[in-house]
């Protein structure tokens, strides 16, 4: 089992009176639409692809607009790492490709101890 495998399963992780499937600590941690949560996924299938917008929104059969405003805030995020490409007759397009596995695992585990410190601090006031 890949590490990136085993770091999204689908997992469910307890928290005293609740469940969290690890999908949604993700999604929440990141502050993903379930649009970019899915484009996301979709990039990490094959973190060796460059996608363009175009692709990505007939892949995964979405409309363009939203494809485009999805990768630019999933770019915004560090999840996605955006390119230009210079075309030979003038002009550019952006291609799109994965951020490292082991990146995105330390910005989700910054959010998530940062959460955690908050927490901590809350409760200490208490």
């Amino acid at each position: 089992m890949s590490q990136l495998s085993h770091f999204y399963e689908k997992k469910m992780i307890d928290f005293a009176c609740k469940q969290f499937n690890l999908d949604d600590i993700i999604k929440c941690g990141l502050g993903l639409t379930r649009t970019e949560l899915k484009i996301m996924k979709y990039f990490l299938k094959d973190t060796s692809k460059e996608c363009t917008t175009n692709s990505i929104s007939k892949k995964l059969n979405l409309n363009l607009t939203t494809i485009q405003k999805a990768v630019k805030k999933l770019s915004e995020k560090g999840i996605i790492i955006r390119h230009q490409k210079n075309l030979d007759n003038g002009g550019y397009i952006y291609t799109y490709e994965c951020n490292s596995k082991s990146n995105i695992r330390k910005i989700i585990k910054e959010i998530i101890q940062h959460w955690t410190d908050k927490v901590e601090e809350k409760i200490d006031k208490w």
